[in-house]
């Protein structure tokens, strides 16, 4: 549609997303869903998070409190929805697509400090409203979209929520109803002991909503049991919304079922009805092939993913689904093994611990927790030939194992993690020196040249690349002779700084080492292409043990 229908040129249009009930239903998965079955009509979509805590964003917290880090194209670092809004749409973001409470009243202390109120007494409505809804519309007009979809995070009810919800009622009657409309998703628990669906959560929680002034134009319903008729009938009734405009969201056994299990409920109709958007047929056969080859796997191996904050599965999501990714390519199940890298005290345990695995991943990090697990996973990946996938602090931990043991470097380390080693392999950057935390980091894409011949030129089938960054520390450049010379070698670089970028061993199955972050790039129906090798690589050895 390339912005325009019906003759004219098209102003975006506004779809909010807001929680009731309990946290944690999946508004992420809901916003990215509606994302795809806009895109697939032919719209031009954009997906936007706020975020009402007072960070200024998830950088510089702990993983077990937030999970994963999302990094966007120009560096930005943000919530992990935005993944989901990447993965489901492949729409690139940017830092301005999340927006948390600390960004907005950063902004406006700033503003005030700087003289910006002119001496007016600066207020939650209209200043911190209006700084919010800037932001808004600015996504708008920085995209070009066709249709803005924002998540709200948080519950409708939290105190930290109250001015984004003020502020996307305001957007109503700047923007026009015709070209906004808000979706409260919620949950209705099942009783097992009366054998019924529960809909009195829902309706407190839509009352609650339109306490602060805003109306449903769709109910979309999380629950364990198919929707019945009375039950429609009932929250239709007492929400003040059509029939067609109560959408049932089960859940689904893969995330990536969700789209086309709203698109089977009319959801993509209904948007489009609500919103003056032409109902194209949506074009989802791909994504449904993609879906069908998940379901049906010809074959079933496992990864093992040494990390250091394995217990919270979410503190490595684009990785876990990057490797799902790679195994649908080769129409394999990829069963993950988390495995603590504390747990791996010598190579008996590595034995013990990833000797099943048919391929080893190590994942980026922070601090030296955990480091010396992760070596030994290196080491004995290396030394029995068993595909090896390091990303940031995994590469770096491949190079310190085999300066250790192969260069004999002895108590060769990253200066991250021992200021005093005698040979910092891995070590800060010169213009990293004395920064403080919180956005200092090497962030957003970088260029990196592929050496000829190369496992990763062969897997990127290009010479010239951009992968997106997240780090502070870098391979040490005064130690690349002495790589150069042994059987590690050094086939990427950023050319404009000369930074190693990504290490292999050339004389083992696949063994790669990359200091950027390949998993935010992958899709569930175009993988990365190291992830499609990596998870080849791991088919393989796997085809050949049963042999």
């Amino acid at each position: 549609m390339h912005g325009r229908y019906s003759g004219g040129i098209m102003k975006a249009k506004f779809i909010f997303i807001t929680g009731g009930v309990v946290s944690s239903l999946g508004k992420g998965i809901t916003a990215a869903s509606i994302g795809l079955l806009l895109k697939s009509r032919g719209v031009k979509v954009v997906n936007q998070k706020f975020d009402p805590y007072l960070n200024i964003d998830p950088g510089t917290m702990n993983p077990y409190q937030h999970g994963e880090v999302f990094v966007t194209v120009d560096g930005g670092e943000t919530d992990l929805d935005l993944g989901h809004y990447e993965r489901f749409t492949d729409v690139p973001l940017h830092r301005f697509n999340n927006t948390t409470a600390g960004k907005v009243y950063l902004s406006i202390l700033d503003r005030e400090r700087s003289g910006g109120y002119q001496g007016n007494t600066v207020q939650v409505i209209p200043h911190v409203t209006d700084e919010i809804k800037s932001r808004i519309l600015k996504t708008g007009e920085e995209t070009g979209a066709d249709v803005v979809i924002t998540e709200v995070g948080g519950t409708v009810g939290d105190i930290e929520s109250l001015p984004f919800i003020e502020a996307i009622r305001q957007i109503k009657y700047t923007v026009g109803k015709d070209n906004c409309i808000f979706i409260h998703l919620g949950l209705l628990p099942y009783l097992k002991e009366c054998g019924e669906l529960k809909t009195k959560p829902m309706q407190h929680s839509v009352k609650e909503l339109l306490g602060f002034g805003i109306q449903p134009d769709i109910i979309m319903c999380r629950s364990e049991k198919p929707l019945t008729k009375s039950i429609r009938e009932k929250l239709g009734l007492f929400c003040n919304v059509g029939q067609n405009a109560i959408i049932e969201n089960l859940s689904a056994k893969s995330i990536y079922e969700v789209p086309l299990m709203l698109e089977n409920e009319g959801l993509g109709k209904t948007l489009c009805s609500l919103l003056d958007l032409p109902n194209s047929e949506p074009d989802l056969a791909d994504w449904k092939e993609m879906v069908r080859r998940y379901y049906h796997p010809e074959k079933e191996i496992t990864i093992a993913l040494v990390g250091k904050y394995v217990e919270l599965h979410d503190a490595y999501l684009s990785v876990a689904e990057a490797l799902t990714a790679g195994g649908i390519h080769h129409s394999a199940r990829v069963k993950i093994d988390w495995i603590d890298s504390e747990r791996i005290t010598d190579l008996d345990k590595a034995e013990e611990l990833l000797g099943k695995a048919a391929g080893i991943i190590v994942p980026g990090g922070f601090g030296d927790r955990g480091t010396a697990g992760m070596m030994v996973a290196a080491r004995y990946a290396r030394e029995n030939k068993v595909p090896y996938f390091g990303i940031c602090l995994g590469m770096q931990i491949a190079v310190i194992e085999f300066a250790r043991n192969v260069l004999s470097l002895a108590d060769a380390n990253s200066s991250e993690f021992n200021q005093q080693t005698p040979h910092p392999v891995i070590d800060l950057m010169p213009d990293q020196q004395g920064v403080k935390l919180g956005g200092t980091l090497r962030l957003g894409e970088f260029r990196c040249v592929l050496a000829e011949g190369s496992k990763a030129e062969k897997a990127y089938r290009l010479h010239d690349i951009v992968e997106r960054h997240r780090h502070r520390y870098e391979f040490n450049n005064l130690y690349r002779d002495s790589f150069e010379q042994s059987e590690m070698a050094l086939t990427g670089r950023n050319p404009e700084r000369n930074l190693v970028e990504i290490v292999e061993l050339p004389a083992h199955p696949w063994f790669v080492g990359v200091q950027f972050h390949p998993e935010f790039a992958s899709r569930p129906n175009k993988p990365h292409p190291l992830f499609r090798d990596f998870v080849g690589a791991a088919v393989e050895k796997s085809a050949k043990a049963k042999a």
